[in-house]
């Protein structure tokens, strides 16, 4: 089945879960993270959309982290699943390239919004006058937009390309969705100057976006640490660190997969680190913020409290 001729133009994803007892408990661990990013992320979504105190930009730049996420765990997960359960790992050669193409777009549209968030966070705590001015509802607008046509500029590139490469080896992709440096593996044709392009793109979406998020937070912490109130200082403590650790759980793991050369990548290891960026951050980015955000919490008490009233 995974030995498919040069006529076929059908794809084989060998996915992520083993034919034994220990795939079942993955599958079904992966299933239970699915919904709970589902779950988490339509909330964080609504609350933000239905409470008025969160109609400031911070929660609007959230509410589309949310909205991302949603989507991004959703182009992936469902595909494997269904893969699992039917024993069809096959996928059409279109399918793959959708896949390929929207993976890449809230990819990098993520890359840049979480950009936007530290900017938003620097500008909160170190210039708070100028904050709504430099942090307008026009200039939030723009951050997301921009996010979101960079994104697919970049996604369009590179998907355009692995659709045009010759495909004469098997057609067995060795990962759990098409993931393009997977399927160049499977080109019959020398790829270096396309691996350099992919170089390039890691290095402008998540590199150098990493590099201003580490220089806007060095300014932050200096920031905090002149602050008088205990509280204020808590406050934006709280708020730094919550950014901090999603902006690493998700940029970590693909910096590192894919700006190494292909001489020193191996399938097992790129999976495991693909889980972490399209499903563990998906469904961590909601808990994060909602249970270490008082703002978050507050507006959940409301909505809770709002919905017990009206079944009174």
């Amino acid at each position: 089945m995974e030995n498919y001729t040069q006529t076929s133009t059908d794809f084989i994803l060998l996915g992520l879960f083993p034919p034994s007892r220990i795939g079942l408990l993955l599958f079904i661990l992966i299933v239970l993270i699915f919904l709970m990013a589902l779950f988490g992320n339509l909330s964080m979504i609504l609350l933000i959309f239905l409470d008025t105190r969160l109609h400031t930009p911070m929660y609007c730049l959230l509410s589309q982290l949310s909205l991302i996420d949603l989507n991004y765990i959703s182009t992936i997960v469902p595909k494997m699943a269904s893969n699992f359960v039917l024993g069809n790992k096959s996928i059409s050669f279109i399918g793959c390239g959708f896949q390929s193409f929207f993976f890449l777009t809230l990819g990098g549209a993520e890359a840049l919004l979480l950009t936007s968030m530290a900017y938003d966070r620097y500008v909160a705590i170190c210039f708070p006058l100028h904050y709504p001015i430099r942090m307008s509802k026009k200039v939030c607008v723009l951050m997301i937009t921009g996010s979101w046509i960079m994104g697919s500029i970049n996604s369009c590139a590179h998907t355009v390309y692995a659709l045009h490469i010759p495909y004469c080896r098997s057609r067995s992709i060795n990962h759990f969705f098409c993931d393009v440096p997977a399927m160049l593996t499977l080109a019959c044709m020398d790829t270096w100057v396309y691996e350099y392009t992919v170089f390039v793109s890691t290095t402008l979406f998540l590199v150098f976006p990493f590099i201003g998020i580490a220089c806007s937070y060095g300014r932050v912490l200096l920031a905090i640490c002149r602050m008088h109130s205990t509280e204020g200082r808590k406050r934006a403590y709280s708020t730094c660190s919550t950014h901090l650790t999603v902006v690493t759980l998700y940029y970590a793991p693909f910096a590192y997969t894919y700006l190494r050369p292909r001489s020193l990548r191996s399938p097992a290891e790129d999976k495991v680190l693909a889980v972490f960026y399209t499903i563990l951050t998906p469904m961590l980015n909601p808990i994060i913020y909602s249970l270490r955000n008082k703002e978050v919490m507050g507006a959940l008490r409301r909505m809770i409290q709002r919905i017990c009233l009206l079944k009174m």
